[in-house]
């Protein structure tokens, strides 16, 4: 009959206060709230605590380490400057050091230029001197071979001399070599 009273209920013996049920649900919380007071909670505190420490150092050691880094961030950057500096003036004096190397090579190329310029000049007024004895040459034998037809007999040395330098008295060979450097 209790089954039946209990199943007409629906369910009610929950609802309904029934003594000894509350106080065994008491009992069996109040000793599970004993053993996890004295064996579950100390761990997890403990557990907690160390957690808290360990966040506590890591703040700390990152408090730290930030302290360092601004400490060592004004020569840090002084360092940058000076490196900057330097790059600066290795580049400015590897700069000036080509300058006066194409000065120097322009200076070179120059007086090289006019070296060459000079030795063409004197290897021209050779030329022109040469030249200028082979035509005396030329003209002299060629003057001596018409005189010679001319007054078909054979002219003796003096009169072949006075004659040639007749001849190269009457040619502007000055005109001749200023004409050719022209």
């Amino acid at each position: 009959m209790t089954t039946f009273a209990a199943e007409s209920s629906g369910g009610s013996f929950l609802v309904s206060p029934n003594v000894g049920l509350m106080i065994w649900t008491l009992i069996v919380f109040g000793v599970s709230f004993y053993i996890l007071a004295k064996v579950a909670f100390p761990r997890i505190a403990e557990a907690l605590d160390k957690r808290q420490h360990a966040i506590e150092e890591s703040i700390e050691a990152s408090e730290r380490t930030r302290a360092e880094a601004d400490k060592l961030r004004p020569g840090y950057r002084e360092r940058l400057a000076e490196a900057r500096n330097q790059a600066d003036e290795i580049v400015a004096r590897a700069r000036k050091t080509g300058e006066a190397h194409e000065t120097e090579v322009l200076a070179e190329a120059r007086a090289k230029r006019g070296e060459m310029m000079e030795q063409t000049r004197r290897d021209i007024e050779a030329e022109t001197r040469r030249a200028i004895q082979q035509i005396r040459a030329e003209v002299a034998d060629l003057t001596v071979l018409a005189t010679e037809k001319v007054t078909r007999k054979s002219l003796d040395s003096d009169d072949q001399k006075r004659l040639v330098e007749q001849a190269l008295a009457e040619l502007d060979f000055a005109a001749l070599a200023s004409e050719e450097r022209s």
